[in-house]
Parts: C-alpha cells; sequence; structure tokens
C-alpha cells in the first residue's frame, strides 16, 4: 500500500507550475498557456529512493496545482494546509517571479512550519549558459531555511531536473512522517 502525501506547487502566475506538473504526471509538455483556476488536483506514483536510513517505499503524491493570480493570494493559505511539501516555482525570464520566491517560502512555512520545500528556476532552457549559472549562484535558499531541501533549474520542455525535484521532494517527506 502506497504511503499517501500532499504537496502544492506554488508560485506566481506564467511560471510552469501545470507545465512542471504535466511533464511528471502524463511526461507531456504543451507551448499553450492555460491558467489555473483556483486548483488543479494530480495523483502520481512513484518509487522513492532508499537512503542510509530509509529502505525505497511506494509513494502517491497527492499534486496540488495552486493558481498564481495576486488576487488569489488571500484563498492560497487553506489550500496548503495539510501539506507536507512544496514546490516553489519562479521563472528565469521574469526577476519578479524569481524576487517573489521567498514570500511564497515564508507563506508555505507560516502555514506548514514542518513542511520540506523544493526551489525550482523553471525554463531554464530559455537562458544561454553563462546566465543560467550566474542565476544558480545568486539564488540559494537552502541557507536561510533549513528545510528547503535544494534548488534546481528546471525545464518542463525539456524535461530536464522535473523527475528529480519530484523525486528529491518525496524522498525527503518519508523520512519525516
Amino acid at each position: 500500500m502506497a504511503i499517501a502525501k500532499k504537496i502544492c506547487l506554488v508560485g506566481d502566475f506564467s511560471v510552469g507550475k501545470t507545465s512542471l506538473i504535466r511533464r511528471f504526471v502524463d511526461d507531456q509538455f504543451s507551448d499553450e498557456y492555460l491558467s489555473t483556476v483556483g486548483v488543479k488536483l494530480s495523483r502520481k506514483r512513484l518509487n522513492t529512493l532508499a537512503t542510509d536510513t530509509q529502505a525505497s517505499k511506494e509513494m502517491e503524491l497527492l499534486i496540488w496545482d495552486i493558481e498564481g493570480q495576486t488576487q488569489f493570494k488571500a484563498i492560497a493559505p487553506s489550500y496548503l494546509q495539510g501539506a507536507k511539501g512544496a514546490i516553489i516555482v519562479g521563472d528565469v525570464k521574469r526577476q519578479e517571479t524569481i524576487a517573489n520566491i521567498q514570500d511564497h517560502l515564508n507563506l508555505f512555512f507560516k502555514i506548514n512550519a514542518k513542511g520540506w520545500v523544493i526551489v525550482a528556476l523553471n525554463k531554464i532552457d530559455l537562458l544561454p549558459p553563462d546566465q543560467q549559472a550566474n542565476l544558480i549562484a545568486r539564488c540559494t535558499f537552502e541557507a536561510e531555511h533549513r528545510q528547503v531541501i535544494a534548488t534546481y533549474s528546471t525545464s518542463a520542455k525539456t524535461g530536464q531536473a522535473v523527475q528529480t525535484i519530484f523525486q528529491s521532494l518525496a524522498t525527503v517527506m518519508l523520512t519525516d512522517p
């Protein structure tokens, strides 16, 4: 029997939350932008990675894709309740979405003090390699928040690091029931 854990994808509008989920769940990508209204739920079973202290186990991720519109922020806290983890997403081509990651982290940890987070700097395929390295060097949230597992450069379009962000989050959540 799989262990079920709720995770949320959080970030500003049009950063690629839905596209990351679609790439992870269905291994598909579309350039067509469809705004999420409210929240959209997806499910995916995966085997977590074995660690020094934990054997591999099957987990079902209950993935909440939360709308990123500004007027929605008052409702978002109720959707975040009960989440064991989150993937906070920023768009590497829109600096304001990267700057807002800290606000999303603060909100998530205010509601889920014991939760775990992965930061995804999405649409990395749109940046030249020299700018990618510079961005990663500037965007480290792990030092400020013990429960931020890692910051990854992701691309829903190419699939870069998409499996990794979900797998890493699931593995850490398994070690912390």
